[in-house]
């Protein structure tokens, strides 16, 4: 659960074997390279912060788990692109940004299942948090679209996997990658029971997120999306990051949260424009800790990032911030 006291248990660190195997082709920015940055990062830094951070095999998914969030049509879409690629052993377009290749649907299916064993562990108190490195990643997929890199919807599928499999009635996903995550917001926009809180570049792909869409029916008021402009500073950033937060929190009180974290936020990332250092990833990652409800879960799964050594000190910033290691220790 959020915060980490003496007798806590550890957190868990996922990533799946086949996530690397997703091939986008020479000069794609989603390449494979980002997850052996991550895992190379990781692995050279667990032995410095005292076995506080393991290492955890994923579990297995199942269609229907996928089918709470994706269409069957969807589904299917994303099978023939596979078939295609593997008949024809070539990379299939689904649109100019998003790749299928053979190993594909192994690494976005591989990867959602790591975030489910995650989110099951952590509510379970085996883990006190936890971080996945999901590849390809998810936030833009619709239930019934890939776009934007994304294939499936990791996080919200493990939202309702929450919901269905664990009681849990209140679910808060925080975004803070540099783009805005359109199929996380499309997918619950009517939905009561989970709060999708963005902060983004703006404007920016996708061109969604801003301020007056709230959501609608049931869910609204449960979409919060604070866009910010290129070049925004860290300072001002974090003090806004935390301001909505604040709102947020005082307005739903969360079961679970769950943290859509782009390492594409970070100064000198190729697809966007924003100001942050592995340290300010640090420190809003021990705040969401600080502010979360006490028994309140909490997960961190990879999101966008694609200057990839950079994006390897992100994640060892965030996973010292979930393990309360000082990140100059």
């Amino acid at each position: 659960m959020s915060g980490m006291g003496d007798n806590a248990p550890p957190v868990g660190f996922f990533i799946h074997p086949d996530a690397s195997l997703h091939d986008t082709g020479w000069g794609h920015p989603e390449h494979q390279g980002r997850l052996r940055a991550v895992a190379s990062a990781v692995g050279q830094d667990l032995l410095a912060i005292d076995g506080k951070v393991i290492q955890v095999e994923p579990g297995k998914i199942e269609d229907q788990d996928i089918l709470r969030v994706h269409t069957e049509s969807h589904l299917k879409t994303l099978r023939q692109a596979v078939e295609i690629s593997t008949e024809e052993s070539r990379l299939v377009s689904i649109d100019p940004d998003t790749i299928v290749s053979p190993n594909s649907l192994n690494a976005a299916f591989g990867s959602t299942s790591a975030l489910v064993t995650a989110v099951k562990m952590v509510h379970g108190g085996e883990l006190s948090t936890a971080f996945v490195a999901t590849r390809p990643p998810g936030h833009h997929a619709t239930a019934d679209r890939a776009m934007g890199f994304c294939l499936v919807n990791h996080v919200a599928i493990a939202a309702r996997w929450l919901q269905v499999n664990c009681n849990v009635q209140r679910v808060l996903i925080i975004d803070w990658d540099v783009h805005h995550g359109n199929g996380t917001q499309d997918i619950f926009y009517r939905d009561g029971s989970v709060y999708y809180f963005s902060l983004h570049q703006w404007p920016h792909f996708p061109g969604s997120g801003s301020i007056g869409e709230i959501g609608e029916g049931a869910g609204t008021g449960m979409t919060k999306n604070v866009p910010v402009k290129a070049r925004t500073s860290a300072i001002e950033y974090c003090d806004l990051f935390l301001d909505n937060l604040e709102q947020v929190l005082g307005s739903f009180d969360p079961e679970f949260i769950l943290i859509s974290a782009g390492f594409d936020v970070m100064e000198g990332d190729p697809l966007g424009d924003l100001c942050l250092e592995p340290e300010d990833l640090h420190f809003l990652t021990a705040e969401i800790l600080r502010r979360a409800p006490k028994e309140c879960g909490v997960t961190v799964t990879l999101e966008g990032g694609y200057d990839p050594k950079r994006t390897g000190l992100g994640v060892k910033a965030v996973l010292r911030a979930l393990a309360a290691v000082d990140l100059d220790r």
